[in-house]
């Protein structure tokens, strides 16, 4: 069935589609694996083996999809998390793949670049503005998926009813976002590696320029920005450490107490938990690790953060 977005024939809004609330189990189920597996433009999604059935890292197997099968490639299989777990419970691996079922994943995939030409086609012929990334064919060939980018919403319940009627199948237009978009396309970063998004990450976390600022990077928005155009997911890698260096010092600016007399901060070394302090009757800043300098923890750190070091 076409996907229904928008307004209905009445020109009243229709109530948007819910997903299902997944909640997670207390406890990890045991002597059952949890398999994650890759499908198309890198997306992930989570699988449990009750069948037990013998899969390993690499290889392709088939699992349960939207009203359907589907296949993609084993990346992980072990105990997971509760969070994973959240989501693999109504839905589990099948079999492994066999020769056939891999040669039809190479047709689907083939018959998936004469999908996007068509859709595009069809995207102009309607005036639409919308950006067409990418077509995935499920394997049991019960929904094409399109994915596109656009600027605001838009109605394509016209659009779905024509490709409906070309492909003869169940059609899910779905907008995704520039951060999906590089995941989608792939590609190496300027640390030289493949795209986290399109490797190792699950899901996309909330990136600020926040981070970048406690991280004491220069706040350039140019070099903080990957391809996609946002903030680099690996600025929050770490900045859980860098929040935690940051309670044991005091802020740029505050007035503190060193062995050589009292002083004001001008730079911070968090990696070493040093500090650079201009000393009165000193010519040029000092360096002082933090566990030799007093300050006023109301005064040197911003409202609500716990005091670590504070004068008597």
């Amino acid at each position: 069935m076409p996907r229904r977005t928008g307004p209905d024939n009445r020109g009243r809004k229709a109530p948007p589609r819910r997903r299902p609330r997944r909640t997670a189990p207390e406890a990890l189920p045991e002597g059952v694996d949890l398999v994650m597996v890759q499908f198309k433009g890198h997306r992930k999604s989570y699988y449990h083996n009750r069948r037990r059935v013998p899969v390993e890292v690499g290889q392709y197997c088939l699992v349960e999809a939207d009203q359907g099968r589907d296949m993609g490639r084993v990346i992980y299989v072990g105990p997971g998390t509760l969070e994973w777990w959240a989501f693999a419970q109504d839905q589990g691996v099948l079999a492994v793949a066999g020769e056939r079922d891999l040669a039809r994943l190479h047709e689907n995939r083939g018959d998936e670049w004469e999908f996007y030409d068509i859709c595009r086609e069809k995207i102009q012929a309607r005036k639409l503005k919308m950006d067409l990334v990418a077509v995935e064919r499920q394997f049991d060939h019960k929904k094409i998926t399109f994915y596109f980018t656009a600027e605001k919403r838009v109605d394509f319940r016209e659009l779905v009813r024509d490709l409906a009627g070309i492909f003869h199948t169940r059609i899910e237009l779905r907008q995704i976002g520039v951060r999906d978009e590089a995941r989608f396309k792939g590609g190496i970063g300027i640390c030289g590696r493949e795209f986290c998004c399109s490797g190792f990450l699950h899901k996309f976390v909330p990136v600020t320029l926040k981070m970048a600022k406690v991280q004491q990077l220069p706040l350039n928005p140019g070099k903080l920005s990957g391809p996609c155009g946002r903030l680099r997911c690996c600025l929050n890698y770490e900045q859980k450490l860098y929040q935690e260096l940051r309670r044991n010092l005091p802020r740029v600016g505050a007035r503190v107490k060193t062995p050589t007399g009292p002083g004001v901060v001008r730079k911070l070394d968090l990696m070493r938990e040093a500090c650079l302090v201009a000393v009165q009757g000193e010519d040029r800043p000092l360096e002082f690790p933090a566990g030799e300098l007093r300050w006023d923890g109301r005064e040197s750190l911003p409202a609500g953060r716990q005091t670590r070091h504070g004068d008597q």
